[in-house]
């Protein structure tokens, strides 16, 4: 059997989707308590993105703990229980090959806040105000 070509368009939307597919699935694991660790039973955790590589093997999740509390040990429990988690996604996901899991915390708030910051300095703002007086 011929196997089936993709063109890049479509390959990247597919990707997308298994992608936004696994954060469901983490997301829902994670709402629902069903992973037995006293961190993660004791913070909400928002799986705010996961990049697939382009093969689908590997997964980038990036997580947020409500608040931003605890950050470090939120990861480190969910590092723990990666093979827990590859398990549950394995079942779910219906691909040949389960992707393989790493967390990271999720940055791009901290970056949305220095950003805001920089754009709300005096001088910053006295910049842009000149653009809007033309």
């Amino acid at each position: 059997m011929a196997k089936q070509q993709f063109s890049a368009e479509q390959h990247s939307v597919r990707v997308l989707k298994v992608g936004e597919r696994v954060r469901h699935i983490l997301s829902e694991l994670l709402t629902r308590g069903e992973v037995h660790d006293e961190t993660l039973s004791a913070h909400s955790v928002s799986v705010t993105e996961v990049r697939m590589t382009p093969d689908l093997k590997h997964a980038s999740v990036y997580v947020k703990p409500l608040l931003g509390a605890e950050e470090e040990a939120v990861v480190k429990a969910l590092r723990t229980n990666t093979a827990f988690f590859q398990r549950e996604v394995a079942k779910r996901l219906g691909l040949k090959f389960a992707p393989k899991l790493q967390f990271r915390p999720d940055e791009s708030f901290d970056e949305a806040d220095r950003i805001e910051k920089l754009l709300n300095d005096p001088k910053v703002a006295r910049d842009l105000g000149d653009d809007e007086e033309e």
